[in-house]
């Protein structure tokens, strides 16, 4: 298959430059072959002198001009004939009357190279061409018979009734011929660009196939990831609750943490369903974390043993729906890393400032007693995670930065967010509503900021000291 279509590809390159100097080719070829051929009745003083100089001439130019210049191709036939008609130009004599089949070669490039109207105006023109022709050669008044039609002594009408249908017949015949190959060029041009477009049908047929065939793999493995995991965390879910009521004598930090175990483990089932299916079988996009998801994340994890310290300034603002998922995300990713690396009851302070010309978001948690700047308790160093560059991917992506690393006895994250100037119903103190925050008709685009003059210069080294 890849080797017919180079096949074609190069017989097209080929007819592509055919037809763009095919004609002119034809053109040099045909005047260099009659003046070769007329050489010797041309005499001494070559063309100037030669009676069929002006009809080689005019024909020649209407060849040479067919593919470019169809109409001005059929105007200089047109020319000739009216001057020969005229007497403006000589009629031909018997030795080189065939000088008219050129007319029928620029008809063979018109058909070749033009359009359904052109063609269709060179063909009746050229059925014209060939009457006159005909009544040129065989007037007394004109050619007197020319070629082996002799003159007949009665006038033109009985001239014409001998002779005119066998001449114009031969003329036909001729034409018929050259157009003939003009339409089979034009046939095999257009079989070959349909053989091209069905190659690339097969090929694209063929991609999407092997595109179909992997996509159905995908969402074989997505189903059954996400029937493992459903399994998994619904059973932590289930022991953590089974657990929780039968050890109701327990120490209440005990009862809380089962309860934050099978809360977590049931938002975990929640979120992997989100990310694994990503969109239903009816098409909708499955619901993603808002800003106002942001509130309930925050209680858990003070359930979880966190000191989440929440503020906020400012009048919030209308975030688009990828802003909003980024915010949640990155609070999510900072409360992880807080409870991972500092453990139960570490310090959190989370705020928001809505006063800028954009969000600002600081996150700060305290670093563990045991771990210096630059070094972990265990002797080791820190070790960039897949945490940070994943937030800060986040926060590029709509259109914001975001800094991190130690600051003293704190691990400091900052985020900016920019948006537009629509405020919003305030967020209340702990976090969000469980009523959403009102969606803005309209806001389909969101707010491109140049800010990254804004970011802190020192964001790239801070953030090559970080938590994952």
């Amino acid at each position: 298959m890849s080797l017919a279509v180079d096949r074609v590809a190069d017989m097209e390159q080929t007819l592509k430059v055919a037809r763009h100097w095919g004609a002119p080719a034809a053109a040099v070829i045909f005047f260099t072959l009659w003046c070769v051929g007329e050489a010797g009745r041309m005499g001494p003083w070559g063309l100037d002198y030669w009676p069929g100089t002006w009809m080689l001439v005019l024909t020649t130019l209407a060849i040479g001009v067919a593919a470019w210049k169809p109409y001005v191709s059929l105007g200089l036939t047109a020319i000739l004939l009216l001057g020969q008609l005229t007497y403006l130009i000589a009629p031909p004599w018997a030795n080189y009357w065939a000088i008219y089949i050129g007319a029928f070669i620029a008809l063979a490039f018109i058909l070749w190279t033009g359009s359904p109207r052109q063609r269709s105006i060179a063909g009746g023109s050229n059925v014209v061409f060939a009457a006159i022709m005909t009544f040129l050669m065989l007037s007394w008044r004109y050619g007197q018979g020319v070629g082996w039609f002799h003159k007949i002594g009665y006038g033109d009408r009985l001239t014409l009734q001998t002779n005119g249908w066998q001449l114009l017949s031969l003329l036909f015949l001729i034409a018929a011929g050259c157009a003939a190959v003009g339409i089979a060029l034009a046939l095999y041009e257009d079989r070959g660009k349909l053989f091209q477009s069905k190659v690339l049908v097969q090929a694209s047929l063929k991609e999407t196939e092997v595109e179909l065939v992997v996509e159905q793999e995908r969402t074989r493995i997505a189903r059954d990831l996400h029937d493992v995991l459903a399994h998994s965390l619904a059973v932590i879910a289930a022991q953590a609750d089974g657990t929780r009521y039968l050890s109701q004598d327990q120490p209440k930090a005990v009862l809380d943490a089962l309860e934050n175990i099978a809360v977590s483990a049931r938002h975990a089932l929640v979120d992997a369903q989100r990310v694994i299916e990503g969109v239903r079988d009816d098409g909708l996009v499955a619901p993603q974390p808002r800003l106002t998801d942001v509130g309930p994340l925050v209680e858990r994890m003070r359930q979880g043993s966190l000191k989440v310290q929440q503020s906020e300034t400012g009048t919030p603002v209308d975030l688009g729906a990828g802003q909003q998922l980024a915010v949640f995300r990155i609070v999510q990713e900072c409360l992880t890393n807080a409870l991972k690396h500092g453990g139960r009851g570490t310090p959190v302070r989370l705020h928001f400032d809505w006063s800028g010309p954009g969000l600002t978001m600081h996150v700060a948690s305290e670093l563990p007693a045991s771990v210096s700047i630059g070094g972990t308790d265990d002797g080791g160093a820190w070790r960039v995670g897949r945490g940070i560059p994943g937030m800060r991917e986040r926060a590029h992506l709509a259109g914001g930065w975001l800094s991190s690393g130690p600051d003293g006895e704190q691990f400091r994250v900052t985020v900016f967010i920019p948006y537009g100037s629509r405020p919003a119903a305030l967020l209340p103190e702990g976090g969000a509503e469980e009523g959403g925050v009102p969606s803005v008709e309209g806001l389909e685009q969101e707010p491109a900021l140049a800010l990254e003059a804004a970011s802190p210069s020192s964001g790239t080294e801070r953030e090559s000291v970080g938590r994952g």
